[in-house]
């Protein structure tokens, strides 16, 4: 009877188990409709380059999140790096304070994020990858480079120039999200690079110095925003193609999470372009 059929165990399980398989058709169509619509035909190596765990004095969370994200959809292998360095400075996030006689290692620190994964980045061979990706975060700005502290007078960590240097003679595609486009300003003579709006729009755009600075180590800084028309929101980029920089403002500016998901996107929607 029609009871017995809905409580008998082995018609439950069948029931589950073509749920499942349509799940996982639907999965694998998500799959390899990312892997069409980006152009990505094989899977693709991408480097990523941490600067530690938390906004204010690493990598920004939910950035290095969103760059995650959207490579495996994309279908990328990803390997994650760090140098293995102390950090300049630990903040508590909670109070914006510097916690004094506290030091924290970048490697270690990135490695939450990487749950566990992650290489020393003098390891990072560009050979071995087609890409390399830099999410934001003030670690990019006080422990791969001394921005932070230094503006347009800044040095960059020398591995992570030489790892910049090296995706560049290569001419593979380089990421760069939030403030971190400031490595590739300081480095690659002429560079096009966005960090956003150079003006700071009530608030809007709380970091609008860092286009002149950029400006002052020889890049081209290109006015980006995030734009909403008719509910879409629609975050811009900036790729220059003859250096193979891609740059999306992200956390530059005061906007929403989901905003940041979707800019990061693109970002890397314009780099597996590339390849």
């Amino acid at each position: 009877n029609a009871c017995y059929i809905l409580h008998d165990p082995s018609i439950k399980m069948a029931a589950y188990g073509l749920s499942a398989m349509r799940s996982l058709a639907r999965c694998r169509s998500f799959q390899a409709y990312c892997a069409f619509s980006t152009g990505l035909t094989s899977r693709a190596s991408v480097a990523v380059v941490l600067s530690g765990n938390g906004v204010f004095d690493g990598a920004e969370v939910h950035e290095a999140s969103a760059v995650l994200v959207h490579l495996s959809q994309a279908g990328a292998d990803v390997s994650m790096y760090a140098p293995d360095i102390p950090q300049m400075h630990v903040l508590n996030h909670a109070k914006g304070e510097v916690m004094e006689n506290e030091t924290r290692n970048v490697l270690v620190e990135s490695a939450r994020i990487a749950r566990g994964k992650i290489t020393p980045l003098a390891n990072l061979d560009a050979a071995s990858h087609d890409a390399v990706i830099f999410p934001g975060g003030f670690g990019a700005a006080k422990n791969l480079s001394s921005f932070a502290v230094d503006g347009a007078g800044c040095t960059v960590n020398e591995e992570v120039a030489k790892c910049i240097n090296d995706f560049h003679a290569a001419k593979k595609p380089i990421g760069l999200c939030c403030i971190s486009p400031v490595l590739a300003a300081k480095l690659i003579p002429g560079v096009e690079i966005t960090v956003g709006q150079d003006k700071d729009d009530g608030g809007r755009w709380p970091y609008a110095g860092t286009a002149d600075a950029v400006q002052q180590m020889g890049a081209k800084h290109i006015n980006k925003n995030v734009l909403v028309l008719f509910l879409n929101c629609l975050h811009e980029i900036h790729v220059d193609q003859q250096n193979k920089v891609v740059t999306t403002p992200a956390f530059m500016c005061e906007t929403k999470v989901h905003e940041i998901h979707d800019g990061i996107g693109k970002m890397i929607e314009a780099i597996v372009k590339m390849f």
